[in-house]
């Protein structure tokens, strides 16, 4: 599948998965493209977690196939896919709460950069685009909570991945703090070419910074399309966003 001309850098077909006798997800198609911000949402329980985990190699899935950078990675390890350029954080975090800012995203350049002298270069670069310069020799899990958010995305994005997924990063974040946030991502994506899968239940966020935005209900696609696409679709208004949200 092609969009004007751009290959996709990571394709779901037919992605699916079962625990016993649940089908988490079913039938899953969909496909990020370089240089944009796509946004998977849905309601708790539509499959968002389950997908996350099948792209980045968690999961296995039962059926479908799943194409990373023009390979075939059906069934891949996480470390194998990491290692190709797709890195991911965790929802709950992926800090070390007792180390440094600077020793966390230290941790990011293990398998990306050669040299000790290299990766504190490249921790120090991270940490000055991410606002993080001042917080360096602070514990993280000291920090306040949007903060060690931003941590969490600079050992992800340490490692300079073709593309970042981020498991709602927004959680618990004020407005500044995901203003913040969402100005890095765009950062991210413009400065470095890095691509981002954002799964997210801030909607006004999503709205906001993603190019495409990719709608599960119930394991399925309901929907797909520019947020202004998103917000008019009828199914999705009804299932999820409420007519609050479509005006």
């Amino acid at each position: 599948m092609q969009h004007e001309g751009k290959e996709a850098l990571l394709r779901t077909e037919g992605l699916t998965r079962r625990f016993g006798g649940l089908v988490a997800v079913s039938d899953v198609d969909f496909d990020i493209l370089p240089g944009e911000i796509l946004g998977l949402i849905g309601p708790n329980g539509a499959g968002k977690s389950t997908t996350f985990n099948l792209i980045s190699g968690f999961y296995k899935p039962s059926a479908g196939k799943l194409t990373v950078f023009g390979e075939n990675c059906t069934g891949k390890s996480p470390l194998t896919i990491s290692r190709m350029g797709l890195v991911r954080t965790f929802q709950h975090g992926s800090l070390m709460p007792s180390m440094s800012v600077r020793d966390n995203i230290l941790l990011g350049t293990i398998h990306g950069v050669r040299g000790a002298g290299k990766r504190r270069e490249r921790a120090a670069e991270t940490a000055e685009m991410l606002g993080l310069t001042p917080y360096l020799s602070e514990e993280a899990g000291t920090l306040p909570h949007g903060i060690q958010r931003l941590v969490s995305i600079g050992i992800a994005f340490a490692a300079r991945p073709r593309l970042l997924c981020l498991d709602e990063p927004l959680t618990g974040l004020n407005q500044t703090e995901v203003a913040n946030t969402l100005a890095v991502l765009e950062k991210i994506r413009d400065e470095h070419g890095c691509s981002v899968l954002l799964v997210e239940h801030n909607m006004k966020a999503v709205m906001k910074v993603c190019d495409r935005i990719v709608v599960l209900h119930h394991g399925q696609v309901l929907a797909s399309g520019t947020p202004a696409e998103i917000r008019a679709d009828k199914s999705v208004i009804e299932a999820y966003l409420g007519h609050r949200h479509a005006n």
